[in-house]
């Protein structure tokens, strides 16, 4: 039996998104650590794909910036695999298809034919192209993932190990946020309106959303408290994290928020596929409200986040070809960003409350009794590192030009992990969704209540609040 650690996923992204913002920090004192790391690059001739993502390192050839990723993502993360108690030989193993599958397909998506956006054709010396920016890559990962783990088991179950997209995405937005906070220097009062208007949105959406999906369960499909309220908690907004707070904080049996969250990843996959093209076509116009739609709609921290990122780059291209308009990037995702932490912070309060809820009112048993300390067992840990690393650099930023600068120069390869984390949570979300085995158990009447809900009303009323909160508020224009 393996020993008990106190590490758990969430603790662990936020020391490693926290030690990797720490090295990339040492820009400030001249220190390029992580320049090395791979820069994919919209492409045409395949030598030109990879690049290392600092002036630094430019006469590193992308084929060895793209090894020394590899090496260096192995080696930390098998050291948090360890004190997770994984099989880290089975990680390694499992890690290194999962990552060059996720890289190929990020390439590929980053073909100029697929990638390039109308004022970047002549520069890339092309007369036309689907305009989906390298985020494209992103979604061909997704569709590879769903594909390994629906048709080739053996493959998957290889991988196993090393398939955790939610521990991948939470690395990925403590990193973002010290992008972020770049961005947010710049444009303060958007940056504080968005922070306000995300907060007023998130509280608005779950009151409604988790009352009509537990009324629906109980009502209409006649599921048991046991049930509805970690289904509840699970569809209406929050996903994996919220299925699962919900369980432990209800004392309901471990099967109940398995299930639950099986689920939501199989539908985070469908929204995922479809939410940000729609979002494109009919909000182009109000980039804003399709971010907080994305973190209002789509469920899980990875698949809300990596919605955000798709949305963001696909509304750009969008707006500059229809409207002529060139937004900064990073503006959708942030607000979706911003949406999902509250969202997650909200977790440990609500599952407090259902825990009082519980004790005193339904199912009270003798020396069961619910501590204020719960809360902080049940807070997000990687919402901190997010925290942090967007004040950091908000702060360093708003000081100076000089400021301004050296943040640019220390997210410029963080950004390059970030996205390495993005596909990697992309890849692995499809490859954890077997939806055959997942109708072998039986998971058809909780599937039901998810499509009913899902499309009766919580995509509406999520764009409804999102559209109420951040319609008219647009994201700087780029320079």
């Amino acid at each position: 039996m393996a020993a008990k650690t106190g590490f758990t996923e969430d603790k662990m992204a936020l020391l490693l998104g926290s030690l990797i913002f720490v090295l990339g920090g040492l820009n400030v004192f001249g220190l390029d650590l992580l320049g090395w790391a791979v820069k994919t690059n919209t492409w045409l001739a395949p030598e030109k794909i990879f690049a290392a993502s600092t002036g630094t390192y430019k006469g590193v050839p992308g084929i060895v910036s793209l090894l020394l990723t590899y090496v260096g993502l192995t080696a930390v993360l098998s050291w948090a695999i360890k004190l997770l108690n994984g099989d880290v030989g089975k990680f390694v193993k499992g890690f290194t298809i999962a990552f060059f599958i996720s890289y190929i397909c990020f390439a590929v998506g980053h073909y100029a034919y697929i990638a390039a956006t109308p004022d970047t054709l002549k520069k890339v010396g092309i007369p036309w192209s689907m305009g989906l920016t390298g985020e494209a890559g992103f979604i061909v990962a997704l569709l590879a993932g769903v594909f390994v783990g629906n048709f080739m088991p053996g493959l998957a179950d290889k991988m196993k190990e090393a398939c955790r997209p939610e521990m991948f995405v939470k690395i990925a937005i403590v990193i973002m946020g010290a992008e972020l906070g770049v961005k947010a220097a710049g444009a303060m009062g958007l940056a504080s309106s968005v922070l306000f208007r995300g907060l007023c949105a998130i509280v608005e959406a779950y009151l409604i959303y988790w009352t009509a999906v537990y009324y629906v369960s109980r009502k209409y499909f006649k599921f048991s408290k046991e049930w509805a309220a970690p289904l509840a908690s699970g569809i209406s907004i929050c996903g994996v994290s919220a299925a699962i707070a919900t369980g432990g904080a209800i004392r309901a049996r471990p099967v109940v928020p398995i299930m639950v969250s099986s689920l939501v990843v199989v539908f985070t996959c469908v929204e995922m596929l479809i939410l940000p093209f729609v979002a494109s076509w009919f909000l182009h116009g109000e980039p804003l409200v399709a971010g907080g739609w994305m973190g209002l709609a789509v469920k899980s921290d990875g698949g809300a986040v990596a919605s955000g990122a798709i949305t963001d780059a696909l509304i750009r291209a969008k707006a500059l070809t229809i409207d002529g308009v060139n937004y900064q990037e990073g503006w959708v995702v942030m607000v979706t960003t911003t949406v999902k932490v509250f969202i997650d912070i909200f977790i440990g309060v609500w599952a407090f409350v259902l825990a009082w809820i519980w004790c005193a009112k339904i199912e009270c048993k003798e020396g069961q009794r619910m501590g204020f300390g719960e809360v902080w067992q049940r807070f997000p840990r990687f919402v901190l590192g997010y925290i942090v690393t967007f004040l950091l650099l908000l702060v360093l930023c708003s000081q100076s030009a000089d400021g301004m600068n050296l943040g640019k120069t220390m997210v410029s390869a963080l950004g390059s992990l970030r996205a390495i984390f993005f596909v990697l949570t992309f890849f692995t979300i499809g490859v954890v969704s077997n939806f055959k085995k997942l109708m072998e158990e039986g998971i058809g009447k909780l599937a039901a209540v998810y499509v009913v809900c899902l499309f009766g009303f919580i995509i509406w009323v999520g764009l409804f609040i999102s559209w109420l909160f951040f319609h008219g508020v647009l994201p700087p224009l780029a320079a």
